[in-house]
């Protein structure tokens, strides 16, 4: 990505750039995603260096220069003109996560008594990438938007009152600093804070699903939260920090005596199975094929004899929009299977937008499984 610094240079500033500026600064002219160098060019002095920033078209608030900034100046006939050195980094976040919880809480939370109904929901949350700022907003917008998918969901669990539920995390649970883009200055919380918020919204679902009894969780790896190192992934597809998240909670729920059990992949695979009664529930993220092809994928890995191929569900995440369709059928019952590929949650993807002109509302998908096997007519998005 070019540098957006070198704005409004004179014409001379122009033709004398390339052979003014020091040969070592030269190659430091686009931005560095991984150590944050710039070099303006020759641009008219500045009186405060976090003029830079505001050139670049940063919030200084948000984005602070490391260190010193080495300057250079030139005489023209039209004035004195200057290049800048210098590193940038994002600060460190001022939100209170606690705060925030606390300013979106609805309502106590209270039992839920009385006859239950002999269906199991499942719950989609998929692709909350927290600490993603878009045009949705950014964390404060994000917590609201969430509390009040919760609160929405609170009602729809009372009118259906299950017997059973499934929490399906579909990936991409934080944003995350190595996804590509330019996250780095994109995002307002550390990766710390990433990771504390996603598992809080985690918990904050189990503890709703639990209060109908047993909370059954599956949780696959996704791109955003892999552990990597810039495009390149490393370990295992079960050292995913998403599913370091799960498991931290799941200690959580255990000390609480909240009857919640997680099911993660093999240490070795990136999707799983779930079995709900005569049901198969599949889970991946998305990742692995591209945009439409998840029937296609499903299909091999049906022939290879790999986990999701015997689902009778399949469940996918990552493009951020609703697809209800039915693809192939069960030999054994008869019966259509289905692909859901969910809804995102997140604060938007104006970079895809901007592309396609695309984009689509966030929700939280819900369906329900009866004895009967898959209902359509359950399936909402709140």
């Amino acid at each position: 990505m070019r540098s957006r610094l070198g704005v409004e240079m004179s014409s001379l500033g122009d033709r004398l750039a390339a052979a003014s500026i020091p040969e070592e600064w030269q190659k430091r002219k686009t931005w560095d995603g991984t150590n944050g160098e710039l070099c303006t060019g020759l641009i008219e002095p500045v009186a405060e260096f976090t003029e830079l920033l505001v050139r670049a078209g940063w919030d200084p608030e948000k984005v602070e220069i490391l260190g010193g900034v080495n300057q250079w100046f030139k005489e023209t006939p039209k004035g004195e003109l200057a290049s800048y050195f210098f590193k940038v980094r994002v600060k460190e976040s001022s939100l209170d996560l606690p705060t925030l919880y606390a300013a979106a809480k609805r309502r106590p939370r209270k039992a839920v008594a009385g006859p239950r109904s002999d269906r199991t929901t499942v719950v989609v949350l998929s692709d909350v990438q927290a600490g993603k700022v878009g045009a949705r907003g950014g964390t404060p917008e994000l917590v609201e938007r969430l509390a009040d998918t919760r609160h929405k969901l609170e009602q729809h669990l009372a009118k259906v009152k299950p017997s059973r539920t499934v929490l399906a995390e579909g990936g991409d649970l934080f944003e995350g600093f190595e996804s590509g883009g330019n996250p780095m200055f994109t995002n307002d919380l550390s990766l710390a804070q990433q990771m504390d918020l996603a598992g809080a919204e985690v918990f904050e679902f189990v503890s709703i699903l639990a209060r109908y009894g047993h909370v059954d969780v599956a949780a696959v790896p996704s791109n955003h939260t892999a552990w990597r190192r810039g495009k390149q992934n490393l370990g295992r597809p079960s050292d995913d920090l998403g599913l370091h998240v799960h498991r931290q909670v799941a200690l959580r729920t255990e000390a609480l005596g909240l009857d919640a059990e997680w099911h993660y992949p093999r240490d070795y695979d990136e999707s799983m199975i779930l079995d709900v009664g005569s049901t198969r529930i599949g889970l991946v993220h998305g990742n692995q094929f591209s945009p439409g092809k998840a029937p296609e994928w499903w299909g091999k890995q049906q022939h290879g004899g790999q986990p999701v191929g015997s689902c009778d569900i399949l469940i996918t995440g990552h493009y951020h929009h609703l697809t209800v369709m039915p693809s192939g059928r069960n030999p054994y019952t008869g019966k259509a299977k289905w692909w859901l590929q969910a809804p995102t949650l997140d604060n938007g993807s104006d970079w895809f937008r901007n592309i396609a002109g695309d984009d689509s509302d966030p929700g939280l998908l819900v369906f329900d499984i009866t004895e009967d096997g898959f209902d359509l007519t359950s399936l909402t998005v709140l």
